[in-house]
């Protein structure tokens, strides 16, 4: 469809940029550059596919490109599991092979592998059991050893302040000891995590973010010896910008030799959004952003000069489903089962089959969503309903820990236009018409209507609501199929597009 466009684009088209150069929830990035390429990484928690991979040539403007996992590991996650899953990630480029090191933070560290990015990965393999251990990142020293640093969650281990390395089998099989505490200053990072370790000029150096996801600073740490000890120094912070806790992301350099930062930005409703900052390098320290103070503390930038010439490229987002496969940027809200959907049954369109709904609708698996793209954007998809019992349902969904769904259930003979809001149903009108288009228009802040149309005509909803974030996610919007659960003769419901304007 010709009509579809993109409402957040970070390239100005003159050179420069806007920050955030992601307006959209890819939760604690990883970067790494190999050639020419960019790919980024970044947390996927309860959604499927998960650990979601982007592409750039110029560190603005970015493409998904693949999802690195198909499922979460373990059985528990077919069930929607909010604040759990597949936390902040690592990915790197070593021995001709791309690695991705993820913590499931029940569960322990997995690693997968590549030969690119954007082609099929391994199954996960369990490279470390064990509860609260999060943000590992694999590191290869110059002698060919290998190494772990990672975190702990004090909302399972009980300690959210220290660093451990660990040395590792170059392959990535396992772990080859405990390691050693590396860093641990709770008086002055009382929060330290997300740790990412790299090597220049003999220095080894750890940038983790501290002080909590919405209010904290980026520390970078220092040593000679990869167990240290480290001298720290606070480089980034909020200061008289107006980017709450910048940090936690990846240093990254350029083929010229310049390099910079991706962070992110907790955005409440919208997630964590991310930002590219230009860093320069003053007596072994990255000074990053720009205004630095007396001890080098930067701010971030909301424009600046682009790294490197490139085409603007944004995510994806609308879909007319004329692909054979469904569209790289939709994720179901728990483990999936590809018999929850068909694009072959209709041609042109999106067919999805009702799953039993859950009795707390916003713990429903097989919602089929995307994060929000900017902070104001409209939604409008057309659909058509096909039951074979009463109670069957498709329509539009607003997802967070509020949950928002406007559309068609079967009532027999006719179709009653629903509004349900967790789980509190408001019936709109009734109508013997079997198609409708939704559409849903978000403003600044989260704040959103929702209209309606049966004969071309929209009719909106007199509310104004207001969209909630998940657990440790944003907001998003997508699609809904379900059926009550004693049903057994179910239907389906024909999408024949989703798009963001």
């Amino acid at each position: 469809m010709n009509d579809f466009t993109y409402p957040w684009i970070p390239d100005l088209g003159n050179g420069s940029y806007r920050n955030p150069v992601l307006y959209a929830d890819y939760s604690d990035p990883d970067v790494i550059r190999v050639g020419d390429d960019y790919y980024m990484v970044a947390s996927s928690f309860n959604c499927t596919p998960g650990l979601p991979i982007l592409h750039s040539r110029d560190l603005v403007n970015w493409k998904l490109i693949n999802h690195a996992l198909k499922n979460v590991p373990g059985e528990k996650y077919y069930a929607v599991q909010p604040g759990c899953g597949v936390w902040a990630p690592a990915i790197r480029f070593h021995d001709n092979k791309y690695w991705i090191v993820f913590p499931t933070p029940d569960e322990g560290f997995y690693v997968i592998t590549a030969n690119h990015p954007a082609e099929q990965w391994s199954e996960p393999h369990l490279l470390k059991e064990g509860r609260g251990l999060i943000d590992p990142a694999p590191f290869w020293d110059d002698d060919g050893k290998a190494y772990l640093v990672h975190a702990y969650a004090g909302s399972r281990a009980g300690i959210k302040h220290l660093l451990r390395i660990c040395p590792m089998a170059p392959d990535c099989s396992q772990l080859l000891g405990e390691g050693e505490i590396v860093y641990n200053n709770p008086e002055k990072h009382p929060t330290l995590e997300g740790p990412k370790l790299q090597k220049r000029n003999d220095w080894y150096y750890i940038s983790a973010p501290a002080g909590g996801v919405q209010n904290g600073w980026q520390v970078i740490l220092r040593s000679h010896n990869i167990y240290g000890p480290y001298e720290d120094k606070i480089v980034l912070a909020q200061k008289n910008s107006n980017i709450n806790g910048p940090h936690q992301g990846a240093l990254v350099d350029t083929p010229q030799g310049d390099w910079w930062f991706v962070h992110f930005q907790d955005a409440d409703v919208y997630g964590r959004i991310i930002h590219l900052q230009p860093v320069r390098w003053e007596d072994n320290w990255p000074m990053i952003g720009i205004n630095q103070n007396e001890n080098g503390v930067g701010e971030p930038v909301m424009e600046y000069k682009k790294p490197a010439a490139g085409d603007v490229c944004i995510p994806q987002t609308s879909d007319d489903f004329q692909s054979p496969v469904l569209g790289i940027q939709w994720q179901w809200n728990a483990n999936h089962f590809d018999n929850w959907y068909s694009l072959s049954e209709n041609p042109g369109y999106l067919r999805l089959y009702p799953q039993p709904a859950n009795p707390d609708i916003r713990l429903q698996p097989n919602l089929l969503l995307q994060k929000f793209p900017a902070r104001s954007f409209t939604v409008e998809t057309k659909l058509q309903l096909h039951p074979k019992s009463v109670g069957e349902s498709a329509g539009l969904v607003i997802a967070g820990e509020t949950q928002f769904m406007l559309g068609f259930e079967s009532a027999g003979d006719k179709n009653i236009m629903v509004l349900n809001l967790n789980n509190e149903k408001q019936i709109i009108t009734e109508t013997s018409k079997s198609q409708i288009t939704l559409k849903a228009e978000v403003s600044l802040g989260g704040q959103f209507t929702l209209s309606y149309s049966v004969d071309d005509t929209f009719i909106s909803l007199p509310q104004i609501f207001q969209a909630a974030k998940g657990t440790w996610i944003g907001a998003r919007i997508g699609l809904y199929c379900i059926k009550p659960r004693d049903v057994k003769q179910v239907g389906y419901s024909d999408i024949c597009y989703l798009k963001f304007q």
